[in-house]
């Protein structure tokens, strides 16, 4: 039994109520820096809209993306969303099965050596730099993808989409051990004891209880996949267009942002409507997260 509070000394409880307020602190601050990157970057793309320079239909429905053309400069950014739309699918459908079934065989079906093995080489692939997995796009992936797969260049969303996956896998590989070591083992007792197998268990009781951690781990790896900006900048060809397969070349949001505010001019209207794309990066963000936790809920009440 610990010692009652008000019967501890008067510079110990004093210490307790400072660490809980910098606890409190911590957790504060979170919300008001990812609030204030917000305002900072909302506050330089709302002049070019207030302005009337900027229409939204035409910024968003528009596929022609000329800013610094000398005749008629137009700012359409749907064919660079749907590039970062599809460039993130195309990855997740190679991620998801792999970094899920890669946490499952890490959590239930290594023996303690291999194990440890795994998770540091996990560990080194999440610390690899994209700038080296864009490398690795460029000339190892890109020469395989013209000789094997047909592709008339092989930067594109194919390549795209192999790279932001295999950078994606770490993290839904970790997160994803992590919720199913924290099922409770006697969950897995139970089921054993009612003569289920070790697929039955991981199939009926592991994956259903770890969900919620599952789908962050989800989530994790399409935040990464989506912010992604020096590999897809170099693997996927950086063309504007909508792509009708995948081995078109496409451009992102992040990458095209990346390459083009270095040399546009502070304060023009280039410059603002490349914060303007960050405000649409924070948008779809947030739809990705209101979605999943709509998920998540719905899944409590059943």
């Amino acid at each position: 039994m610990g010692q009652p509070a008000e019967g501890r000394p008067l510079w110990a409880r004093a210490v307790e109520k400072l660490i809980e307020l910098l606890i409190r602190l911590c957790g504060v601050s979170a919300v008001v820096f990812v609030l204030a990157i917000f305002l900072f970057v909302f506050r330089e793309a709302a002049p070019v809209v207030w302005s009337g320079k900027v229409n939204l239909a035409e910024f968003l429905g528009s596929i022609e993306w000329y800013p610094t053309s000398a005749v008629k400069v137009r700012y359409g950014a749907l064919a660079l969303i749907v590039g970062s739309i599809s460039v993130t699918l195309v990855a997740m459908a190679l991620a998801v099965p792999f970094g899920l079934g890669a946490a499952v065989f890490v959590s239930e079906f290594c023996g303690p050596r291999i194990r440890e093995t795994l998770k540091i080489v996990i560990e080194l692939l999440a610390a690899i730099p994209s700038v080296v997995w864009g490398f690795v796009g460029m000339t190892v992936i890109s020469p395989l993808l013209v000789r094997h797969a047909g592709a008339p260049i092989g930067v594109n969303l194919l390549n795209g989409g192999l790279i932001l996956a295999l950078m994606s896998v770490p993290i839904i590989v970790s997160i994803g051990e992590d919720a199913l070591k924290a099922v409770p083992d006697s969950y897995r007792e139970a089921a054993l004891a009612l003569g289920a197998t070790r697929w039955q268990v991981v199939w009926r009781v592991l994956l259903p209880a770890a969900r919620n951690g599952l789908l962050a781990a989800v989530l994790l790896g399409v935040g990464r996949a989506i912010g992604e900006t020096m590999a897809v900048l170099m693997a996927t060809g950086h063309a504007v267009q909508i792509p009708h397969g995948l081995l078109d070349s496409v451009r992102t949001l992040t990458a095209n942002i990346a390459a083009e505010l270095g040399e546009a001019p502070v304060g023009s209207d280039h410059y603002r409507v490349l914060f303007l794309m960050g405000v649409l990066l924070f948008l779809i963000t947030f739809v990705v997260n209101l979605a999943a936790d709509l998920v998540v809920r719905g899944i409590r009440k059943r």
